[in-house]
């Protein structure tokens, strides 16, 4: 049999390990500054693109997609030319993949401070990125499966299934939540709207987190804690079932995010069932990892490699363990909008990726500079550090949750809320806002240590990263059929393309049946006749609250408990969200929701609450929005925005379209009245106008006034008695 002779491609690898450092460092620094305006919420005052409604969805792209992201496609790169004993099909595709990722990123770090954002989670970046994601991606599925076909291995490695479903997954998620019809460079709207909008988002989102943050992960515990280790993994068989049980169910749960929402019943129930069987194949797997190690527990006492994966994967075994447990709906109706969930995500993120990412650049870089690792014990000090940084985030976290719950729940004998205003929760739980940045602070330091250690590694090392030579036997061509006492799944393991195929159809199958019937089947939806599309100030105001990233701190979205009505009014119907493109429903309340606000408050209120929220709210960690008080509304795209919302189903006529202008003008006019008849605004508002030194703007024409006709919209269109007028074909 001829032996050939060939190069791994170890330059890429390290280019995108490289990359993951830096972003990390860069999106740590983002969260940690994130905990620190919780702390003091002027610390950035003026800045608009420095604000937190702006920079949190900057925080987690770059943790999710540019850290995580990039350690990704350094594992898979490694990992996949050496279990196929095969180079990366195409070094051009490998350079487009690289770079072609690190520009969204870049893309993504100054667009989304700059407010242009689709305010869906894990998904705000607008339409062109989106296009952009989708084609590095189908290049990186291009390579991988390229490489595949041109192996000289037979038989195809756990880790490479878990790397093809990601593959396959991500790309259907991407495409299917990016549906957008654009209306200008950097603006957008969801084709879907409200209950449905929401079901495709979160059908995204929890799978985002499952095939982005788990899968590709689980793929990299399979082949790096072996290798670490220097032991075969513990059971081939488990492997199989963790595989296929976890992509197979995986794709159901979404529906969990949205518990006792307007979301019809039965997707919130199938959401349950599958939530609560996912534990079995996640366990399954961490069990994997772990046994893995048997035999291994001296080495691991030693090495920082194996002590950053064996927390790793612990921590992938707690996150999964919790997940299962939040979707019980008596479990959910306490955690959901709360710390809890906030305790929740950083457990997954920060000890299972950002260790296991820590553990794999450890192990790669002395392997790829040809040199031991500059010093074990920084990098057992990084260790403890992290380690130490993680239980003192998430704790506090978790009782901050239990804390916000429970105060919210609680009624008076009489049967008022005991605790009726909002921001007696917010103060209770500043102590714990300090432990989370104290926890942060620890963590990004240990992301220091590595970066010096690694630098230092790269530095003594007289070796230059260069193509590896390696060699294996050409690989014959593989048999079609079966062969004697060859098992189902064996011979599946030596044609990819089967595989990727029953992978397609097993995670395809939980999508079509949740998202389907909501989106085509009418009736899922309830009407409400006296809910209208929003007027065109309005639909301007919206659009200011998605830029400036309210939705981050505030839901619109009041679940039928007694303490959420008794505290914001009537629960929420499906019915009054079917104009909404996108949803706001938000997943997190660190202020109160919204949905019921339209009327609660005068114009003027609203307006000292945007220019100065202590102002009207003693307590309130919120910042100032002044720049809102001070910019023009621009309204140049009106009239775009209104026909891209024609195109997506919104019943406005041409007669509204032509007379947006002077609709706005007449609705600013009345809002402009209403904050002129108090007699503090012309002093205090005129006078900061002229201190800016700005070209007057008369105040129907700025920002603030858009904003205040959109809240004051909010929960009006329907009254309690108005509720006969629900149509409801279920």
């Amino acid at each position: 049999m001829e032996v050939q002779q060939f190069h791994y491609d170890n330059k890429i690898v390290k280019n995108f390990l490289l990359a993951t450092m830096l972003w990390g460092v860069v999106g740590m620094l983002v969260g940690l500054l994130l905990a620190f305006l919780f702390l003091f919420p002027n610390l950035t005052d003026g800045i608009s693109w420095l604000s937190f409604g702006r920079l949190r969805p900057l925080h987690t792209n770059a943790v999710i997609f540019a850290f995580v992201g990039n350690a990704i496609f350094a594992g898979v790169y490694y990992s996949t030319q050496r279990l196929l004993k095969a180079r990366m099909f195409n070094d051009t595709l490998s350079k487009i993949n690289f770079w072609g990722w690190q520009a969204i990123i870049v893309g993504a770090a100054i667009t989304l401070p700059l407010g242009y954002t689709t305010s869906k989670e894990y998904a705000e970046l607008e339409w062109p990125f989106d296009i952009a994601i989708a084609v590095i991606w189908v290049v990186f599925g291009w390579n991988l499966i390229g490489t595949i076909l041109k192996r000289r291995q037979r038989h195809l490695y756990v880790a490479i299934w878990f790397y093809l479903a990601t593959f396959v997954t991500v790309a259907v998620l991407h495409i299917f939540n990016s549906l957008e019809i654009p209306v200008s460079a950097l603006k957008s709207y969801s084709v879907y709207a409200g209950v449905q909008d929401a079901l495709v988002q979160w059908w995204y989102g929890h799978n985002a987190v499952a095939f982005f943050l788990t899968t590709p992960f689980l793929g990299l515990m399979y082949y790096f804690v072996p290798k670490a280790a220097n032991r075969p993994v513990y059971s081939y068989r488990l492997s199989i079932v963790h595989f296929w049980s976890l992509i197979f169910i995986y794709i159901w749960a979404g529906p969990h995010h949205l518990l006792y929402t307007a979301l019809p019943e039965w997707a919130q129930n199938l959401g349950v069932a599958f939530s609560v069987m996912l534990l079995m194949p996640s366990w399954g797997g961490m069990i994997n990892g772990l046994l893995t190690l048997r035999g291994a527990w001296d080495k691991v006492r030693t090495d920082p490699v194996l002590k950053f994966m064996v927390v790793a994967i612990t921590g992938y075994g707690m996150a999964t363990f919790e997940g299962p447990m939040l979707s019980l709906k008596n479990v959910n109706a306490i955690g959901h909008f709360t710390d809890w969930i906030i305790a929740h995500v950083h457990v997954g993120a920060l000890a299972w990726n950002g260790f296991l990412t820590f553990g794999m650049i450890y192990f790669l870089v002395p392997k790829l500079f040809k040199t031991k690792l500059y010093s074990n014990a920084l990098a057992n000090l990084h260790f403890w550090i992290g380690t130490l940084g993680i239980i003192i985030y998430s704790l506090p976290m978790y009782i901050a949750g239990f804390v916000q719950a429970s105060m919210w729940k609680q009624f008076n004998p009489d049967g008022t809320l005991t605790y009726g205003n909002f921001l007696e929760t917010v103060s209770e739980i500043i102590p714990m806002y300090w432990m989370r940045a104290i926890g942060g602070t620890l963590y990004i330091i240990g992301m220091f240590i590595l970066a010096y250690n690694i630098i230092a590694t790269m530095r003594k090392s007289e070796n230059k990263v260069v193509d590896e030579l390696a060699e294996a036997p050409e690989l014959k061509r593989i048999s079609k059929r079966r062969t004697a006492n060859e098992g189902w799944h064996t011979w599946l393991e030596r044609k990819p393309i089967k595989l990727t195929i029953y992978a397609t159809i097993a995670i395809l199958i939980g999508g079509i049946v949740q998202i389907v019937p909501t989106i085509m089947v009418k009736s899922n939806i309830p009407t409400i006749s006296s809910v209208q599309p929003y007027s065109p100030l309005e639909l301007e105001g919206r659009d200011i609250y998605i830029r400036e990233g309210c939705v981050g701190c505030h839901s619109q979205m009041i679940r039928p408990f007694r303490s959420e009505v008794e505290r914001y009014g009537e629960y929420s119907k499906a019915g009054e969200y079917v104009y909404d493109h996108p949803f706001l429903w938000g997943s997190k309340r660190t202020g109160p929701d919204l949905h019921r606000i339209g009327g609660k408050y005068s114009d003027n209120w609203h307006l000292n609450h945007m220019y100065d929220p202590q102002s009207t709210s003693s307590g309130s960690i919120m910042p100032a929005y002044q720049w809102l008080i001070r910019n023009e509304l621009d309204k140049s795209q009106t009239e775009a925005k209104m026909k891209a919302m024609v195109a997506l189903g919104v019943p406005y006529t041409e007669e509204d379209i032509s007379n947006a202008q002077k609709s706005m003008l007449e609705q600013g006019t009345e809002i402009e009245k209403n904050l002129y008849t108090d007699p503090d605004f012309a002093e205090t508002y005129e006078a900061d106008k002229n201190a800016s030194g700005a070209e007057f703007i008369e105040m129907r024409n700025r920002e603030i006034v858009a904003l205040i006709a959109y809240l004051q919209r909010l929960g009006t269109d329907i009254k309690v008695k108005d509720l006969e007028t629900v149509t409801n074909q279920n």
